[in-house]
Formats: C-alpha cells, sequence, structure tokens
C-alpha cells in the first residue's frame, strides 16, 4: 500500500517493474492509470534458495534497474543475489509476523546483518532503527528512519451513512472499532476477548474492518462467547476514512507492530486509541493519548477502552489531540519528500550521503 501511494504521488517521474513475491498482484489495481509499471513473474521456490538466487540474478541482469527496492524479511534472497550484480540497494524493513512477534530468531538476524550490509535500510519506527543498529548491526551511515505518512485530509470528514448502515453500525450506543488484516500477529482474539469482559457492564458494538486467513476462527470465538449480535465483520474495505468516524474508540489489540497506518488513520479521523504497548505506537499517539496504550493483555486492554467508553468528554479531547498531532508530524508530505531523496540519491549517490539531512538543508529523516 506504501508503494502505491508513493508511485501514484510520484507519477512519471519513475518506471517500476513489480516482482510480487507471494504471486498476489491486486495492488496493482490501485495504481493510477498513468503509472508506468509492469508485473514482472519470477519464480520463487519455498525452500530452495540457491535456485531463487540464480533466478533472481537472471532477471536483475535482464531488468537492470536504477535501484533494487526490497520490502521486509520476503525479499532477502534479492539481497543475495545482489551481492553479484552491485546495483544500487534499498531495503524496506515495516515489521515482523508472528514468528519474530517475540524474539528474533538468530539465522535471520545472521542474514540481514551480512546481506544487508551495503544496502541503504528503512525504517519506519525508532523502535525497529534500534533494533537494526544494535542486534542487525547495520552500519549507521546507511540506516534511516522514515516516519510513516498518510493523507490527513482524506480522513477528517463525516462517517458516510449508506456504509455505516450497509455494515449495521449503530448510533445508539459507543461503537469499538479496528482496521487490521486478521492474521495471527494482530492477536484479535485479544481484542474480542476483551469486547466480551466489556458487555458484561455496558452496552457496546464491536467493528472488525479487513479480511484475512483467521476470519473463521474469530468468527467461531465471538460465537461461543455469545457475541454474534455484538460483532460485525466487514471485510476488506477500500475506504476506512467512511468507517473511521464512526467509531467511539479505536483499538489495537496486535503482538507486533512498528507504526502502524491504521492508528495514524485513525489519529486523522479524530479517534482515541486504545492498544497495546507494541513498535512506537506510544510515541506516535498524543500525550493525552498514552496512558491508554498498555500491556498486551485482554483484561488491561478492556480497561483502557472501558475508561474512554466512560468519559466522552476525555476521548473527545484525546480524539482531537490525535487529529493535531497527525496532521502536524505525519503528512504524507513529509514521507514524499523523503522517500524523493532516497530514490535520487540511491540511484545516484553523492559524496557523502547524510543520511540525516536532506536537500536544501531541510530536515527530511527523522530519528
Amino acid at each position: 500500500m506504501r508503494f502505491v501511494q508513493l508511485a501514484n504521488h510520484f507519477g512519471l517521474q519513475y518506471r517500476h517493474y513489480i516482482v510480487a513475491m507471494d504471486g498476489i498482484a491486486g495492488a496493482f489495481d490501485l495504481l493510477a492509470p498513468d503509472i508506468d509499471a509492469t508485473i514482472v513473474a519470477v519464480e520463487n521456490r519455498r525452500g530452495d534458495p540457491w535456485r531463487n538466487v540464480s533466478g533472481f540474478l537472471r532477471t536483475l541482469r535482464q531488468v537492470k534497474p536504477d535501484v533494487l527496492v526490497t520490502s521486509n524479511w520476503g525479499t532477502i534472497e534479492w539481497a543475495a543475489a545482489n551481492l553479484f550484480s552491485r546495483i544500487p540497494h534499498l531495503h524496506m524493513e515495516d515489521g515482523f509476523g508472528p514468528e519474530e512477534a517475540q524474539r528474533q530468531l538468530a539465522r535471520r538476524v545472521w542474514a540481514r546483518r551480512l546481506l544487508l550490509r551495503r544496502a541503504t535500510t528503512v525504517v519506519p519506527s525508532q523502535t525497529l532503527y534500534a533494533l537494526a543498529r544494535d542486534i542487525w548491526r547495520l552500519p549507521e551511515r546507511r540506516l534511516v528512519q522514515v516516519s510513516n505518512g498518510i493523507d490527513c485530509l482524506r480522513f477528517n470528514g463525516p462517517a458516510d451513512s449508506g456504509l455505516v448502515t450497509g455494515f449495521r453500525i449503530r448510533s445508539d450506543c459507543p461503537v469499538i472499532g479496528a482496521l487490521a488484516p486478521l492474521r495471527a500477529e494482530k492477536n484479535l482474539s485479544r481484542l474480542i476477548a476483551a469486547f466480551a469482559e466489556l458487555r458484561r457492564t455496558r452496552e457496546a458494538q464491536l467493528v472488525l474492518v479487513g479480511d484475512g486467513p483467521l476470519r473463521g476462527v474469530l468468527q467461531a470465538q465471538v460465537d461461543n462467547c455469545g457475541l454474534a449480535a455484538d460483532v460485525i465483520f466487514t471485510g476488506f474495505c477500500s475506504t476506512p476514512e467512511k468507517l473511521l468516524p464512526a467509531f467511539t474508540v479505536f483499538a489495537v489489540s496486535s503482538d507486533t507492530e512498528q507504526m502502524p497506518l491504521s492508528v495514524l488513520e485513525a489519529m486523522a479521523a479524530g479517534r482515541p486509541i486504545a492498544g497495546t504497548r507494541v513498535g512506537d505506537i506510544c510515541q506516535m499517539v498524543s500525550e493525552q493519548n498514552r496512558p491508554f496504550i498498555v500491556e498486551k493483555t485482554a483484561g488491561q486492554l478492556a480497561g483502557a477502552i472501558g475508561h474512554l467508553l466512560g468519559n466522552a468528554v476525555l476521548a473527545s479531547t484525546i480524539g482531537q489531540a490525535n487529529a493535531r498531532r497527525a496532521s502536524e508530524m505525519f503528512d504524507q508530505r513529509r514521507m514524499f519528500e523523503s522517500y524523493r531523496a532516497l530514490f535520487d540519491h540511491t540511484a545516484v549517490p553523492p559524496s557523502p550521503i547524510n543520511c540525516e539531512r536532506g536537500r536544501e538543508n531541510g530536515q527530511i529523516y527523522e530519528k
């Protein structure tokens, strides 16, 4: 989604050759019609790294990109292939799946440490920056933090009454909302358990926006808790800005995050956040909101949500403060300028690269 955001903003300034590592390329349809982008079919054999590296190397030599841009652990074999091509390399790390939610896997640490030393590695959060520097031991001169950014204006409008009615979102009781793929690391089971605890003492509704492999498991949990009438699964929604204003509280129940776009979107929509203390969420939200970022238990999450539901004035004040902070700190204009400098500097690196300051002496990289 960030690639789509960047490509649509820069338009014809760049050409793109895209490899979807899992073969799923639905995001291609979100690109503007005039974007010069091509899907490149490359075989990816799971468990056969040597054949993959050989195939990726052939692709690099055929395409001859000015910059190789890779994303997350799933593309690490491209970094290995690039050892033989030496194409300027920009690697983005956004966070971890469930297998690394609690600890770093040693073989992955060593692979990143060895294969990314010559790449420029970009991370969105202070937490991930410290990990890349101290655990992966990547050179700081090639390590850059660029905060995620969103179109804040897109999220500061009213809820879409038609969409809200279509999902049966109620207006006569508080609504707790979450926006997340239904995957293990998002731990929406924890949020459902917290909601079950809240429903013992108050009327409320839970809306889960997103889809994924755990939908059936989560639906079964809802049914077993007797909450089927109070929980809505909307499925994937391409216009979250039309739903977010209908939420009284936005909830995050993840085991692992870094700098989730969903939190920024909820902040821009003026929502108070109740969430687990992972990644940079505590630093992202307004100071007034920070007491409601809690430990990773259903009880603590239920307490944070319940406190906000029980104090409408406080929730409104926090929501307004979050909207101001999103506009001041996380508007997408900052992100666009940072990535423009990164793409251009990586393709034709100056000497030396200054990873803390951008062109015209403007500070575009934040630590």
